[in-house]
């Protein structure tokens, strides 16, 4: 086409301008809140987040990977707080987001990266002490942690962003991963429904759900040279994910780019799922 139909006025040049400086991921004065942030994807989450401006605070259960985190921040020259909390435990949850107010004032992003699972035979086969703490770590975390996020936001009247963090075992179950993979689908409907909950309080709830991604949590799988090979045979893209590539959908999701988004899911997992 050639003529002035195929021309873009001034202000469509200043749009794109605009959004490609959007596209920088800058979250200054931004307080994110990460779970289970001392080590692993959660930890790597965190650090870009930091990277980009943002005051962060992360948790864990663990003083020793609190202080092996705050270590890996410091020698980027970059500052983060830590506080010991397990997630799946109302009281020290509360007390996490205490010492985030108090020291912030505020709550603008909460990514909720916690998540465990503990291979069983079967859920016929699995006992009740099992099954409460895969559904307590995996599910009733999120669900506490979201109620105290929102009062923070809430508080603030200025909205926010909640991105939990699932898997794609919550639409495709996968043996000696029953638990794992009914807790994850919990989650995400957790997120639809305080998607639609909490819209018209400009708090959008969102879901990255990765396929297999090469962390330590996964490190029994892809450690295995003919076991990833088995895995990789699976994914059209012939290969497992690198955690940069989960990092940048949780950026996405925290950032002025998605505010139109909520209650969606944005799978990660090289096309295992199309």
């Amino acid at each position: 086409m050639t003529g002035k139909s195929c021309r873009e006025s001034p202000g469509s040049y200043l749009k794109k301008e605009i959004i490609m400086d959007k596209m920088n991921f800058d979250f200054s004065k931004k307080v994110v809140m990460v779970t289970g942030g001392s080590r692993g994807l959660g930890k790597d989450i965190a650090l870009a987040m930091a990277e980009r401006g943002a005051n962060v605070a992360i948790c864990g259960r663990k003083q020793e990977n609190l202080d092996k985190a705050l270590e890996d921040f410091q020698q980027k020259g970059l500052e983060v707080m830590t506080q010991i909390a397990h997630v799946g435990k109302s009281d020290q949850i509360a007390n996490f987001f205490k010492g985030v107010k108090e020291k912030f004032g505020r709550l603008d992003i909460l990514v909720n990266n916690v998540g465990m699972n503990i291979f069983t035979p079967s859920i016929i086969e699995m006992e009740e002490p099992l099954w409460d703490k895969i559904i307590d770590l995996n599910l009733k975390s999120m669900f506490l942690t979201c109620k105290e996020a929102v009062k923070l936001m809430r508080n603030g009247g200025h909205g926010g962003k909640i991105i939990n963090i699932s898997s794609i075992g919550a639409r495709k179950s996968a043996a000696g991963m029953g638990g794992y993979c009914i807790a994850k689908a919990g989650v995400e409907m957790l997120t639809k429904v305080l998607a639609v909950e909490l819209a018209k309080e400009k708090i959008n709830v969102n879901v990255v759900a990765p396929g297999m991604v090469k962390t330590e949590f996964s490190k029994p799988f892809w450690s295995n040279e003919n076991f990833l090979n088995e895995i990789a045979k699976t994914i059209p893209m012939g290969r497992i994910a690198e955690i940069e590539e989960v990092v940048g959908s949780v950026l996405f999701l925290a950032s002025e780019l998605s505010d139109y988004i909520t209650g969606e899911i944005i799978t990660v997992d090289g096309g295992s799922m199309a």
